[in-house]
This record gives C-alpha cells, sequence and structure tokens, in this order.
C-alpha cells in the first residue's frame, strides 16, 4: 500500500514536471491551479536566492575579497574622500556614528540584502522569467531577453554613476559654514541616502530603453518626439532637481545631462527606426493610395485543403469481427 502511494506521488511529480518542460509541453498550458503553484515555487526559489544573496553581503561587509575591497569600505568610501578637517574626529579615521543600539548591525544586513540581490539577479530573475515565459511567442521572448539585457546595462550606468557623484556632493555640502559646522553622519542616514540615490539615478537610466519600446510598438513617433523635445528636456531637469535626495547641484545636474543624452540618443534611435518604416511603406506603394482607394491586398480566397481521414487507433490486421 505505502509501495502505491509513493509510486502515486512519484507519478504526479513525473508528470507535473512534464507539464512544466518545453519539450513536452511547449505552449505551457496549466490549469490555474498548477499556474498558483507553479508561481509559489519560483517565488520560493527567488526568496531563496535573496536570502543567500544576503548571508553573502552580510559577510562581505567586513571581508575582503581578494583584490576587492570589503562592502562596507566601498560604501563608506564617498564619505572618506571629504577632507579629514571637515569629518568629526577625521584625524582617528573615517567612521560612521551609531546613535542607537543595534544600528550597526540593522545597516550591514540592510547593505548586505541589497548587494547580494544584485549580485543573484540572475538567478532570481531567471525564476520570474520562468514563470513568464512558457506563456509568450518566440518573438516575444526574444524582445523580453532584449529588454531585459538593457535595463540591467543601464541601471548599473546609472548606479555607477551616482557612486561617482557622490564624492563631490558630499564635499560641496560639508563645505557650506565649515567654521562653525562639521559633518558626524549617522550610519543609517548615510547608507539610506547612498541607497536612494544609486536606485534613483538607476531607474532614471530606463527612460531611453522606454522611449524605444514605446516607438516600437507605434506608441510614439519620432515626429511627436522632435515636437515635444523642449518641454520633455525642460521636465528632465525638474525631475533631476526633486529626484536628487542631497539637493546638490552636483548630482541634479550629472542627473541631467545623463537623462539629457540618453533621451537625445533614443530620438535618434526612433529616427532611424521611423525612416525604415516610412521606406517599406513607400516601396510597397501604400503611402500613394487615395483615401478611398482599397489597399492592394490579394482578396482571391486560398483553396481549403480537404480533410485527412484520422489514423486509426485499431491495430493493423485486426477487424471489428475479431475484436468482438
Amino acid at each position: 500500500m505505502a509501495e502505491s502511494a509513493h509510486g502515486t506521488s512519484n507519478g504526479g511529480r513525473s508528470a507535473r514536471r512534464r507539464r512544466r518542460s518545453r519539450r513536452s509541453n511547449p505552449d505551457g498550458t496549466m490549469t490555474l491551479i498548477e499556474h498558483i503553484y507553479e508561481f509559489r515555487r519560483r517565488l520560493g526559489w527567488a526568496l531563496l536566492f535573496v536570502v543567500i544573496g544576503g548571508i553573502f553581503g552580510f559577510i562581505w561587509f567586513e571581508q575582503h575579497l581578494g583584490p576587492i575591497p570589503s562592502l562596507g569600505n566601498i560604501m563608506t568610501g564617498p564619505y572618506c574622500a571629504i577632507p579629514a578637517q571637515q569629518r568629526f574626529d577625521g584625524n582617528a579615521g573615517c567612521k560612521l556614528l551609531q546613535t542607537v543600539p543595534f544600528e550597526a548591525f540593522m545597516v550591514r544586513l540592510k547593505v548586505g540584502i541589497a548587494a547580494g540581490t544584485v549580485l543573484l539577479s540572475p538567478a532570481w530573475l531567471y525564476q520570474l522569467w520562468a514563470f513568464i515565459a512558457p506563456g509568450l511567442y518566440a518573438k516575444e521572448r526574444r524582445y523580453a531577453m532584449i529588454f531585459v539585457s538593457f535595463a540591467s546595462v543601464l541601471f548599473a550606468a546609472g548606479a555607477v554613476l551616482a557612486y561617482l557623484l557622490v564624492p563631490h556632493a558630499l564635499a560641496l555640502l560639508a563645505g557650506f559654514g565649515q567654521d562653525q559646522f562639521v559633518t558626524a553622519l549617522t550610519a543609517d542616514k548615510y547608507i539610506s541616502f547612498i541607497l536612494s540615490l544609486l536606485v534613483i539615478f538607476g531607474v532614471s537610466f530606463e527612460l531611453p530603453l522606454l522611449v524605444v519600446m514605446l516607438n516600437r510598438v507605434g506608441v510614439v513617433k519620432y515626429r511627436q518626439l522632435k515636437r515635444w523635445r523642449r518641454g520633455i528636456l525642460f521636465g528632465l531637469f525638474v525631475f533631476a532637481a526633486f529626484a536628487t535626495p542631497g539637493s546638490d547641484p552636483f548630482s541634479m545636474l550629472g542627473l541631467a545631462g545623463a537623462l539629457t543624452l540618453l533621451f537625445e540618443l533614443s530620438i535618434q534611435i526612433t529616427r532611424f527606426h521611423d525612416r525604415k518604416l516610412d521606406a517599406a511603406r513607400t516601396d510597397e506603394g501604400w503611402d500613394q493610395l487615395a483615401d478611398d482607394e482599397a489597399a492592394p491586398f490579394d482578396y482571391t480566397p486560398s483553396t481549403a485543403e480537404p480533410d485527412r481521414p484520422a489514423p486509426s487507433s485499431r491495430p493493423a490486421g485486426r477487424s471489428t469481427d475479431d475484436i468482438t
């Protein structure tokens, strides 16, 4: 009885595994309950990878990985770039303040989870992709892969630019009133400032990708973007002024300048794309048609193929009389 139940359980798992397989189930058809179970399984794996990345980041916070400095030194690097005379007890070293119990532990945990999530993003993003991909066509899967690849590169570029601008921004902010004030940053507020700046720059760098994708699906055209260019550029500078948490000119101008260049690049991409579409329409002769003229489609109905007889499921050489 136990062996039968065990065999039934293994058979059920094998059947579910075959339904999830691309080879045996190319269209990814599943029932609603199977979709929920699949989502729960993928979500569980994704959270597991996030936890593993957080543990790795927590350990990396104080450990050097060969030539790579520790995560704590990377995060405190912009603060240590401030001249020693402008930091609180700067001659004794470069350290952040801990004003409440367990603040250092929580900061280390927050930074570790953020770094681990980024480092293991291919693993948990694959779980999301494996859940969505069976419902997409081959062309849609190709576009989705291109979109995710460019989005990852742009986000990383924005985060790197933010990290390079932070030392200049902190030095400028700490330089005001240096005869009357000294900079003593708490760990929680400083780390929150750095992480928020990295995320804001990274997300903002997705703008050109969004413009190109909207142009690809036909929502916006190059003519519209060219006409809206001045208003959009003004809006980018306003967005940079409000989005940068430090409200310093370095971060604002850096973000606005980068977004302007990326937006101009996306406009040129849409220009070439629309020009290619217009050339294709001209070659087909559709642009010369009058408004009341029918499109040159082939309206001749195709002949239907005769239905093929379904293959018989009875074994060869056996008749109905033999079976009865």
